[in-house]
């Protein structure tokens, strides 16, 4: 998590060098945005680890290559954990395990982005956005002291509706809502546990720039 934490900042700090300089035109109508989130994030048919946590986050950042269509880069990261009793799993023919597990599935999805705004230089700015990229994936199984795990990579794509609300359009300065769906491609195994495929739904609250 220590590595996760400054590939973020390092986003962040990248990201923010370009979209500051460029905010907005005599018109009040902005070049470039960067958003950064907390997120809620639900697996969909997955039992290995389908419990909705908040354990999330999203960077974001684009130019406007036209008044209301934006291209860019995105980043995430999300865990999602669920406690599995004391049971007896067979593991082979001649082999069974005993105990209790605590399941953990973390997800890193990153790529590119296009965005469309259906309005400009308002309160309200309702887009949407579709993300394309890769997606790294590690799936645990804690076993008291031991850590049981499989990483994977896998594509990702993810549409996503929200709107940007600045309470001056003037600073240009404001707050992010949105809702997402992500689906990957990853595959991943642990003791008698298969994944093929992640399915996840959403949505973000932060403040966009």
């Amino acid at each position: 998590m220590k590595t996760i934490k400054h590939i973020s900042l390092w986003v962040v700090a990248a990201v923010f060098m370009v979209v500051v300089p460029t905010r907005g035109n005599a018109q009040n109508v902005s070049t470039s945005y960067f958003n950064v989130d907390w997120q809620f994030n639900a697996p969909i048919g997955n039992s290995f680890a389908d419990k909705p946590s908040g354990w999330g986050m999203n960077f974001e950042g684009g130019y406007y290559v036209m008044p209301k269509m934006a291209i860019g880069a995105f980043i995430s990261y999300h865990t999602n954990n669920k406690y599995i009793d004391r049971q007896t799993l067979t593991l082979s023919g001649s082999s069974a395990l005993t105990t209790d597990q605590q399941h953990s599935l973390f997800q890193l999805p990153f790529g590119v982005l296009a965005k469309y705004r259906y309005t400009t230089g308002g309160i309200f700015e309702p887009y949407t956005t579709l993300k394309l990229g890769a997606n790294y994936s590690r799936m645990s199984s804690y076993l008291q002291a031991w850590e049981l795990y499989d990483d994977s990579w896998g594509f990702t794509i993810s549409p996503e509706i929200g709107v940007s609300i600045f309470p001056s359009p003037n600073l240009r300065y404001g707050f992010h809502l949105a809702m997402y769906y992500n689906y990957t491609t990853n595959k991943s195994k642990v003791l008698t546990y298969d994944i093929d495929g992640r399915n996840n739904l959403g949505f973000r609250v932060g403040v966009s720039f």
